[in-house]
């Protein structure tokens, strides 16, 4: 390097470095940008974090990729091989045998990983949709290299077609035995809430007003742990539990309630008590359900949404399902109005009592009745089968988002809804929860949103402001936490719900 010269330039005329002193500035600030990626970047190829992709071998998602998913498939092919060996029509037979050899070409897709290509128009409301997005974002993209999120409901939605397109399997749930026979092996949790809940909720009189209400928040805290642990029972990750693993998960007791509240690990279950408390001396109006699992989830989120409406903390209950079989165990209508009719007419628990009986005969025709008088409403979109997040709500169905906007509290159930929320990806675990679920906290016309989910994959958020270290401390001495499901996150968004909606 050129010596220096007295006037602090070298010989060879350049100036040389500077170091500058700047004891009297003011320090500098620990900033936090609120996301990596600014909104105007974020895409389904780009999330706001890092996505997680089936090739990140230290994710849940490389295990699902690579193991559950042809698991999954292949237990599907079996399904649909036991109902072809009942039929005794050479036409349906030859039919299911193309939608059997279909399946077998996605899982030499799935297990070869191949490229993502454009869906067959088969007529569904969300083909458009679908394609749209493979030709926008996934173009070259394999089951591996997509993000997860994207590629999981990419391979049910495929698996969907297999049936589709044919002529007399088109409504064909290859997953519809095992999701009874899952309720059926339920009988213990499920007589434990029908001997409670059979005859109408009241509240003993001789209590003064404030007794009253405590008494409501201590119903409606227990509940709300009813349906946030029903999610444990998701057939997708516990497709070959025991009877005994099975009463373990759904134990709907007292003590077992208090002893899980302490895995709750994001808990807005206070705010979200004073939510519906101010929604009933409101409006008392309208609460939606996005459902998750079908069965004794389904079954526990009857009886909380039948506790909304007897205590006035809502009028009405819209649920909102799936158009087609979905990660297993998601609820059809098919699903739910098999459920209602399977607790009043059913013989699905010949060792249950007459009294245990009776009890389930009460509260679904109670269910029923709230189906005829119009409180408890089903309702199936296009959109909750696409591959997009719900950050793309807004933009990819306005009319489900306005409809949405209308509700007085919107209760997302279970993990994939959560996923979808969150974009699924790596945000760290102290972000937020409104911040985490972007436009459908901040867009207007934004409902209150509750997130009731069992943690069952990478994706973890809402934490608080020592989020980071909690899951620090728990990937250190729980390795495995985030897919165990002994951990829960009840988190709630106060939304944008008084701003006019205006879509682009």
């Amino acid at each position: 390097m050129p010596p220096n010269n007295s006037n602090g330039t070298t010989t060879s005329g350049t100036p040389s470095k500077v170091t500058l002193s700047l004891v009297h500035l003011p320090s500098k600030k620990d900033i936090k940008a609120p996301w990596p990626r600014t909104p105007t970047r974020v895409d389904p190829n780009n999330p706001p974090w890092p996505a997680y992709r089936g090739y990140h071998e230290y994710s849940f998602a490389h295990a699902t990729m690579q193991s559950r998913l042809p698991t999954i498939l292949g237990k599907a092919i079996e399904d649909a091989i036991r109902t072809l060996n009942e039929q005794s029509s050479e036409e349906r037979v030859v039919d299911l045998v193309a939608c059997i050899e279909r399946m077998d070409d996605l899982m030499t897709d799935l297990s070869g990983n191949a490229k993502l290509r454009p869906l067959i128009d088969d007529g569904e409301g969300d083909i458009a949709l679908w394609n749209k997005e493979i030709a926008k974002y996934f173009q070259g993209k394999d089951f591996m290299n997509a993000p997860w999120l994207f590629a999981e409901a990419y391979k049910y939605r495929r698996l969907h077609e297999c049936f589709s397109i044919s002529k007399f399997w088109c409504d064909y749930d290859v997953f519809y035995r095992q999701k009874c026979d899952t309720f059926s092996r339920s009988s213990d949790a499920v007589f434990e809430l029908s001997m409670r809940f059979a005859e109408p909720y009241k509240i003993a009189e001789n209590l003064s007003a404030e007794e009253k209400v405590e008494a409501e928040r201590l119903m409606f805290m227990e509940l709300t742990q009813v349906c946030l642990w029903g999610n444990s029972t998701d057939l997708s990750l516990l497709i070959n539990m025991t009877e005994e693993q099975i009463k373990s998960l759904q134990s709907t007791g007292g003590d077992h309630l208090a002893a899980t509240e302490k895995n709750i690990l994001g808990n807005h279950l206070a705010k979200l008590w004073d939510t519906v408390k101010e929604l009933r001396e409101k409006t008392s109006g309208r609460v939606d359900f996005v459902l998750d699992n079908a069965g004794f989830e389904l079954y526990c989120d009857c009886v909380y949404a039948d506790f909304l409406l007897q205590s006035g903390l809502a009028s009405q209950i819209r649920f909102h399902g799936k158009r087609y079989p979905w990660f297993v165990s998601d609820v059809t209508k098919k699903d739910w109005e098999w459920l209602f009719n399977t607790m009043v007419y059913g013989q699905l628990f010949p060792k249950a009592s007459d009294v245990e009986l009776e009890s389930l005969h009460r509260l679904g025709r109670r269910w029923k009745q709230y189906e005829k008088e119009g409180k408890f409403v089903y309702e199936q979109h296009p959109f909750w089968c696409t591959g997009y997040t719900y950050w793309d709500l807004h933009s990819e169905a306005p009319d489900l988002f306005l409809h949405l906007s209308r509700s007085d509290l919107v209760i997302f159930k279970g993990d994939l809804n959560h996923r979808k929320l969150t974009y699924d990806c790596a945000a760290p675990a102290s972000t937020p929860f409104d911040v985490a679920i972007g436009p459908m906290a901040s867009s207007a016309g934004a409902p209150k949103i509750a997130s009731l989910r069992t943690i069952k994959s990478d994706v973890v958020v809402g934490l608080g402001p020592e989020g980071d270290e909690i899951a620090e401390k728990l990937d250190e001495t729980e390795p495995g936490w985030k897919i165990s499901g002994k951990y829960a996150v009840v988190l709630l968004s106060e939304g944008r719900p008084g701003e006019k909606v205006r879509f682009a």
